[in-house]
């Protein structure tokens, strides 16, 4: 890692992650953020610079004497980053493990034209595609999926929650971009980081709910026609979190990764889903390898 570390998101979930985790070990932190304001709510004690991704010139202002430079910010705002980079600044971004559906969306699509980007480039960096993160603060997967289990008596779920899901703990991400910074990169590359090993989403739900302190839920096998159109109920249903269908799309295939790359190239080492989620609801034990 080199000089300062200018950090595209400084005030989001993953962004705030790492800027305090750099910052716990004494290096230098340039937040570029659109709104200074949101980012001082964070506590993060670092002098901002404000520039919007969809400002050319703010952006290259904010950029103009970086050598390492995280981009937290969706992946489809690769392009921009890249062309207001110095030549010979590191580029290292976020993207979406989403690029793998089977259900294309503009999410995923954008995370796929910022990584073609990105390697067209040939700019020495990164860009690592993380699973379903949680533990973050403010994250809404498993604190949200809590809140369904505290208000209903069972769990509908497309074929009893069988597809497999692989989520990587906030601690763990935050982790695998230090390695990043930490190495050299001779081009552009991408890594998948995911949690250790890939769980039914019907076990996921049980662990959320144990770590929770909630009774064990009831799951109850449903197609996913009838799933598909409760979705849109519950967005006229206030009491209850919003399910999307794109989601409930989402829990019909599998999930599952090979991070075996990721762990040669950055010693990534994720901790079990119940540890996390143990460090998530404030229960945990034991002190584990990181936070």
């Amino acid at each position: 890692m080199r000089d300062w570390v200018h950090i595209i998101g400084a005030s989001g979930r993953s962004g705030r992650a790492l800027s305090a985790a750099l910052v716990a070990r004494g290096s230098r932190v340039v937040p570029v953020v659109r709104d200074p304001a949101k980012l001082a709510a964070t506590g993060l004690i670092a002098a901002p610079r404000q520039a919007d991704l969809l400002d050319p010139a703010a952006l290259r202002a904010a950029l103009a004497d970086a050598s390492d430079i995280v981009s937290c910010a969706h992946a489809r705002h690769a392009p921009a980053i890249i062309a207001a980079a110095p030549p010979a600044a590191r580029l290292f971004f976020l993207g979406s493990t989403r690029i793998f559906t089977r259900w294309p969306d503009d999410h995923g699509n954008g995370v796929l034209a910022g990584e073609a980007a990105f390697r067209a480039s040939g700019r020495p960096g990164v860009m690592l595609h993380p699973t379903m993160i949680y533990g973050a603060a403010g994250e809404d997967n498993v604190q949200r999926l809590a809140q369904v289990l505290r208000r209903l008596p069972f769990v509908p779920l497309p074929f009893g929650g069988a597809a497999l899901v692989q989520p990587v703990y906030q601690g763990d991400v935050t982790a695998a971009l230090l390695a990043a910074l930490d190495r050299d990169w001779a081009g552009p590359e991408s890594l998948v980081i995911a949690g250790p090993e890939p769980v039914s989403y019907a076990d996921f739900v049980r662990a959320v709910a144990a770590a929770a302190g909630l009774p064990p839920p009831r799951i109850v096998a449903l197609p996913a026609g009838p799933l598909l159109a409760l979705a849109a109920v519950t967005a006229a249903l206030p009491f209850l979190p919003r399910v999307r269908r794109a989601e409930i799309r989402r829990l019909l295939e599998d999930k599952a990764f090979d991070i075996a790359p990721a762990r040669a190239r950055l010693g990534f080492d994720p901790i079990p889903l119940s540890d996390g989620l143990a460090r998530t609801f404030g229960n945990a034990q034991h002190p584990g390898k990181r936070g």
